[in-house]
């Protein structure tokens, strides 16, 4: 399991890299080269090629390799892609002045992750015992702030004082690092595929059948990821505005605040398999609430670095805590069978009402301010967590699910 848990970790690191940059690294670049907030607003939607990656999903769980191993046959392929599409940035070496093509190398860099994130999910389904979810989740969201640490921070700063050039090599180089994981990795055999390219894509609506799949789908998870979305799309313009330079933000955002939310997805990962998916749930909501009224000093333009890093390490913790746990609940509805179907299709519409809420946040802080919209975030996440409290308390996790995580759990490799 040790070794299971590695290789998710690296892939998801790896996967993250990218990611990073173009959704802090990039729009904190922009907006320093005299970007609009309107024309970032737009740029948030170059991420709604990730949710939408449920029409390709059932693709990936029927097609694969069996010689080279069903997902890792994809995933050798998609690492690969990953690093070609950073290497493409290389030519433009001012992104403001050249936006449309710089925009459209995102546009192909996020596809390919959002298909690799599809077979890595199902390989983390398949391979995860539901005791283990909790911290295989919390190890997922973890790795996914380690590579917005390196993606979003350090390349930043190796922007700010070297150029544009070594910041996109240093992307490529570590992504590559997958590449090694991907070719050592041996997935273990599958003799559960579906047996058409219909049956995979009847899952899209099946996996919505199970006993309270609905309410958690289109219920908590649209709520408190708009909350926790609209409130994070605003750090990195309001600190630009605070009068921030590009190597404190990067410093900041990228790498001291993602300290305490890597800490905080391990931590909330072993805390689901102690407390339960409920309480940590509330926890998170708690937390989430209390630092977006730290952050409102911020948002009035009030930037003191000892007080804004500190509520900046709250909220990312509190956010991680909350991720953690809708993951979890989320792998908790995902068949072994159609893995990564079911668990796209579980994030995706909560994925798009985060991006899309991004997108609102930032258009809306032109109009009303930052914090009108930081505390309608409140609002928002409050009635997510008490929606998911009701429905932990209604509705036990599918113990087929449960049961055939175990059975692949035993499986050799």
């Amino acid at each position: 399991m040790r070794g299971r848990l590695g290789t998710l970790t690296a892939l998801y690191v790896t996967q993250y890299l990218g990611i990073g940059f173009i959704t802090v690294g990039l729009t904190a670049i922009l907006r320093d080269g005299g970007t609009s907030l309107d024309t970032l607003a737009l740029l948030q939607f170059v991420g709604l090629v990730w949710p939408i990656k449920f029409l390709w999903a059932p693709v990936i769980d029927r097609y694969g390799s069996r010689r080279r191993g069903h997902y890792r046959s994809w995933l050798l392929v998609l690492q690969a892609g990953l690093v070609l599409a950073l290497l493409a940035l290389l030519p433009f070496d001012s992104p403001a002045g050249q936006l449309g093509p710089v925009v459209a190398i995102c546009v192909a860099y996020v596809f390919l992750s959002a298909t690799q994130d599809i077979a890595v999910d199902a390989v983390a389904v398949r391979l995860l015992a539901e005791r283990s979810r909790g911290t295989g989740n919390g190890i997922q969201v973890a790795a996914s702030y380690v590579g917005n640490l390196l993606g979003g921070g350090a390349c930043v700063v190796v922007y700010d004082r070297f150029g544009w050039e070594p910041a996109i090599l240093l992307l490529a180089a570590l992504t590559a690092v997958g590449l090694l994981v991907v070719w050592r990795f041996r997935e273990p055999e599958r003799t559960d595929r579906v047996a058409s390219a219909g049956q995979a894509y009847r899952a899209l609506l099946s996996v919505l059948g199970q006993p309270g799949c609905r309410w958690w789908t289109f219920g908590v998870v649209p709520l408190v990821y708009i909350g926790a979305g609209a409130t994070y799309a605003l750090v990195t313009p309001a600190l630009v505005d605070a009068g921030w330079s590009l190597a404190r933000i990067g410093v900041v955002t990228g790498v001291v605040i993602s300290l305490p939310a890597i800490v905080a997805g391990l931590v909330a990962g072993a805390a689901i398999g102690r407390f339960g998916r409920a309480r940590v749930l509330v926890a998170g909501g708690v937390a989430l609430a209390l630092s977006t009224v730290l952050l409102l000093p911020l948002m009035n333009g009030r930037a003191p670095l000892g007080a804004t890093v500190a509520a900046l390490c709250c909220f990312m913790a509190a956010y991680t805590i909350a991720n953690v746990v809708l993951y979890t609940v989320n792998m908790d509805y995902s068949r072994p069978g159609t893995g990564g179907t079911d668990f796209t299709v579980l994030s995706s519409f909560g994925l798009v009402c985060s991006f899309v809420a991004a997108s609102i946040a930032l258009a809306a802080a032109d109009v009303f301010g930052y914090p009108a919209v930081a505390v309608a975030s409140v609002v928002l996440v409050a009635l997510g967590v008490a929606l998911g409290l009701a429905h932990q308390r209604r509705f036990r996790r599918p113990p087929e699910v449960a049961s055939g995580g175990r059975e692949l759990a035993k499986l050799p490799g």
